[in-house]
C-alpha cells in the first residue's frame, strides 16, 4: 500500500481559541482510494483537511506529502497546491470570476501557463464535468448544482493527484449528488486519490472503499469499511451505530 498522506502527532490551534481543533492527529491515507472521512460537526475534518495543501501549518507534528514533509515557502506550497485540490463545501468561497470559463481558468493562470495550454485545460475540465454549455455564463446566474461542478472543474484544470471534497454534496439534490459521485468515480479509476467528508452515511457505505472516523481533532479509525463496520466499540462510542441504519 503506498501512503499519500501522512499525519504524524498533528496538533492545531486556532487563533484565541482554548480549545485544539487537531491534537495528535495520527493518520496515513493511502493512494488512489475513495476515502470517506466522518464525524460530527467540530471534529476537526475540516482543519485536518486545509493542513493537507499547506493552507495551515501545524503548531508541532508533522504532514508529509508522498514521503516528504511539507515545506511552506511560496514555491513548494504552490506545487504542492498543484497536487492536492480542495473543494470547499459552499462553492460561492471558490467562484469570484464573472463568467465560468474565467473562474475554471483561473488556476491554470496562476500556474504561469500560457493562454493556450490553459484553455485547453478548461475545455477537458468542464467536458469532464459536463458543463461545456455554461462556460459563457455569468457565474451569478448558476443553480447550485451547476456552481458545485463549477467549483470541482476549477480544481480539475489544475489537474491535481488528491482531491479533497470538504461537504461540497451537503446542499445538493440526489440527482446533482449522483452525477458528482460518478465524476469522483471516473477521477479514481485514473488512479485518483478522493477524500471526501460527508454526513451522508449511505454514501460512504456504497462509495468509499477506505474510512476516517474523526473525533476531538483526532482519528479514532482509519481503514476498510468492513472493518468499521465490525468495530462494535467505536461504533458505540462514536454514535455511528445509532444513526448508520
Amino acid at each position: 500500500m503506498t501512503i499519500i498522506i501522512e499525519f504524524e502527532d498533528v496538533y492545531y490551534r486556532y487563533p484565541g481559541e482554548k480549545r485544539l481543533a487537531l491534537e495528535g492527529l495520527t493518520l496515513s491515507l493511502p493512494a488512489g482510494e475513495k476515502i470517506a472521512v466522518v464525524g460530527r460537526n467540530g471534529s476537526g475534518k475540516s482543519t485536518f483537511f486545509l493542513h493537507c495543501n499547506g493552507l495551515y501549518r501545524p503548531e508541532t507534528g508533522v504532514v508529509r506529502y508522498a514521503g516528504r514533509p511539507l515545506q511552506y515557502d511560496r514555491t513548494r506550497l504552490r506545487e504542492l497546491r498543484q497536487l492536492v485540490g480542495i473543494c470547499f463545501q459552499n462553492p460561492d468561497d471558490q467562484i469570484f470570476s464573472a463568467s465560468v470559463e474565467q473562474d475554471i481558468s483561473f488556476g491554470p493562470l496562476n500556474l504561469g501557463l500560457d493562454e493556450a495550454e490553459a484553455r485547453l485545460r478548461v475545455h477537458s475540465a468542464a467536458e469532464f464535468c459536463e458543463i461545456s454549455a455554461l462556460l459563457d455564463r455569468p457565474t451569478h446566474a448558476l443553480s447550485g448544482g451547476e456552481k458545485a461542478r463549477v467549483a470541482l472543474a476549477g480544481v480539475l484544470a489544475m489537474e491535481p493527484q488528491v482531491l479533497i471534497i470538504d461537504e461540497l454534496m451537503a446542499n445538493l439534490d440526489p440527482w446533482v449528488r449522483l452525477h458528482i459521485v460518478g465524476i469522483f468515480r471516473r477521477l479514481q479509476g485514473q488512479g485518483k486519490t478522493i477524500i471526501m467528508a460527508t454526513h451522508d452515511l449511505t454514501l460512504v457505505e456504497q462509495w468509499s472503499t477506505f474510512v476516517v472516523v474523526m473525533e476531538a481533532g483526532r482519528a479514532l479509525f482509519a481503514g476498510p469499511f468492513d472493518r468499521l463496520l465490525g468495530s462494535d466499540g467505536l461504533l458505540e462510542e462514536t454514535g455511528l451505530g445509532q444513526v448508520w441504519h
